[in-house]
C-alpha cells in the first residue's frame, strides 16, 4: 500500500488517510510518500519513497530500534512547532486561546532521571530501553538523551543487576542524578537476604552511588542524595518525582516567578519536595501542600536547614479528596499549582471560587490543563500567557507553565 502522510499525530506518528479511515505510520513526516503493509490501522515495514525536507539524520545510533525517543528524525524547529501545536489544539478543544511564549527546549544529554530496564545474561547484564511497542530490550551505550553522569553509572547498574537479578525476569532501575552521586531505586529483583544486602552495600560504595533502594527499602546509603532547590538542599524520598532536566526545572521556575511577581504570601499546591516552594520562599511566606507525607517531610527538613528563607508551612493533604476551600485562600496573593497528569479538577473548582489575584499553573498534560483552565476562566480569571517547555526532548511529552489573573 502506498500512502502520503498528511499530518503528525499527538504521539509523533505520521497520519495518512486510508480507505477505511486514518492510518498511522511510525517515524514519518507530513508530505512523505510511503509504502508498507497495512496491519489494522498501522502501516508496518515502512519504506519512505519521497522523504521530507524536514527529515534529518538521527543524532543517536540507537534511534531506529530504541523506543526511548520518537522524534530524532525531525528538525528541531519542526518538533518545537509540533509541540506548540499540541498545546494550541488542547486549548482549542475547550474553546480557548492563549498567547504562547517561545518554547524552551532542554539540550541533548541532559536527562537527570530515567527508568532503565535491566536483565541478567549468561555473561553479565544488559541495560537499556525497550524497543517501540515491544518488550525487546535495546542496549543504549551511546544514548544522546541521558546526562553523562547517568551514562557513567551504567557499570554500577550492571553490577546491581548481576547481584540481584535473574535471567528470567527484568529489573526496573530508576536512576537520579544528585549532588552526592547517582541515586538508584530497584524494583523486580530477588528477595533481600543478608548476602544480597552485603553485595548491594559493596556496590554502592565501590561505584560512588549515593543511595540504593531495593523494593522500597533503603539498603545502602553512602551519602544523602541531595537536590538543590534555591538556597535549600533537599534529600527526596527514593524514586519520587523530580523535573526531568535541570534546564527544564529552571525554565518552569522562571515562568512561575514571572507569574507570581512580588507576591508576599503564596500557596503551593502539589508542592512535591519543594521544587517551587523553596525558591519562592526567598521572597514570600509559603504554604506548601502535598499528598505524599515523605515528600512534604523532605521539603520541611530542607527549609529548616536552609538560611535566609521566609516561613514555609508544610501540610500533608490529599488535594484530590480534600482540596483547599475558598476561605483557606484568604489573604493569599498567589497560588502555584503543579498537579500530576490527571490534572486537578476538584482543586481547580474551589480555586475558581476564590479571590486569589494570580495563579501560576504548571502542567505535564495539555489536555487536562485546558480542561482546568476553562473552569478558571468561567470563574472570572483571564489566561495571560502560556510558556511551553520541552524537557522530554525527542518525545511526545509536553510541559507548560501559565499565568492566570483575576479579572
Amino acid at each position: 500500500m502506498k500512502l502520503t502522510i498528511e499530518r503528525l499525530g499527538h504521539l509523533g506518528d505520521g497520519i495518512a488517510q486510508g480507505l477505511d479511515g486514518p492510518v498511522y505510520v511510525p517515524q514519518t513526516l507530513p508530505g512523505e510518500e510511503v509504502e508498507g503493509e497495512l496491519q489494522g490501522d498501522t502501516l508496518r515495514g515502512v519504506r519512505i519513497l519521497t522523504p521530507s525536507a524536514d527529515r534529518v539524520k538521527p543524532p543517536c545510533a540507537h534511534a531506529k530500534s530504541c523506543g526511548g525517543c520518537l522524534m530524532q528524525h525531525v528538525r528541531d524547529d519542526v518538533v518545537a512547532d509540533w509541540k506548540l501545536g499540541i498545546v494550541k489544539g488542547a486549548l482549542a478543544g475547550q474553546g480557548l486561546e492563549a498567547v504562547l511564549l517561545p518554547i524552551i527546549t532542554s539540550p541533548p544529554r541532559s536527562r537527570r532521571r530515567a527508568v532503565i530496564a535491566g536483565r541478567r545474561t549468561k555473561g553479565g547484564a544488559m541495560l537499556g530501553f525497550h524497543a517501540r511497542g515491544s518488550d525487546l530490550l535495546i542496549p543504549v551505550p551511546n544514548c544522546q538523551l541521558l546526562h553523562p553522569d547517568l551514562m557513567a553509572a551504567f557499570p554500577a547498574l550492571e553490577a546491581l543487576v548481576v547481584a540481584g537479578g535473574s535471567r528470567t525476569t527484568e529489573l526496573s532501575l530508576t536512576i537520579t542524578r544528585t549532588l552526592a552521586g547517582p541515586d538508584v531505586a530497584v524494583a523486580g529483583g530477588k528477595p533481600l537476604d543478608s548476602a544480597l544486602r552485603l553485595d548491594l552495600a559493596r556496590i554502592c560504595e565501590a561505584h560512588g552511588l549515593s543511595r540504593v533502594t531495593w523494593e522500597d527499602e533503603t539498603v545502602a546509603l553512602r551519602a544523602a542524595p541531595m537536590q538543590r532547590f534555591g538556597k535549600a538542599l533537599v534529600a527526596p524520598p527514593p524514586g519520587v518525582f523530580l523535573q526531568a532536566t535541570a534546564e527544564g526545572e529552571a525554565a518552569l521556575l522562571a515562568a512561575v516567578r514571572a507569574a507570581v511577581g512580588q507576591a508576599g504570601r503564596i500557596t503551593d499546591l502539589f508542592a512535591g519536595a519543594g521544587t517551587f516552594s523553596l525558591p519562592l520562599a526567598e521572597q514570600a511566606d509559603i504554604h506548601a501542600v502535598e499528598g505524599d507525607a515523605a515528600m512534604i517531610a523532605a521539603l520541611d527538613k530542607g527549609w529548616r536547614q536552609a538560611q535566609g528563607l521566609h516561613r514555609v508551612r508544610a501540610e500533608t493533604r490529599d488535594l484530590f479528596r480534600r482540596p483547599l476551600e475558598p476561605d483557606e485562600f484568604k489573604g493569599v496573593e498567589a497560588v502555584v499549582i503543579d498537579p500530576p497528569r490527571a490534572g486537578a479538577e476538584a482543586q481547580t473548582a474551589t480555586l475558581a471560587r476564590s479571590g486569589v489575584p494570580v495563579i501560576a499553573a504548571v502542567s505535564c498534560n495539555p489536555a487536562t490543563f485546558a480542561r482546568d483552565a476553562k473552569v478558571l476562566l468561567a470563574g472570572g480569571y483571564r489566561l495571560d500567557w502560556v510558556q511551553v517547555v520541552d524537557q522530554f526532548r525527542w518525545s511526545a511529552h509536553v510541559e507548560l507553565a501559565a499565568r492566570f489573573s483575576r479579572v
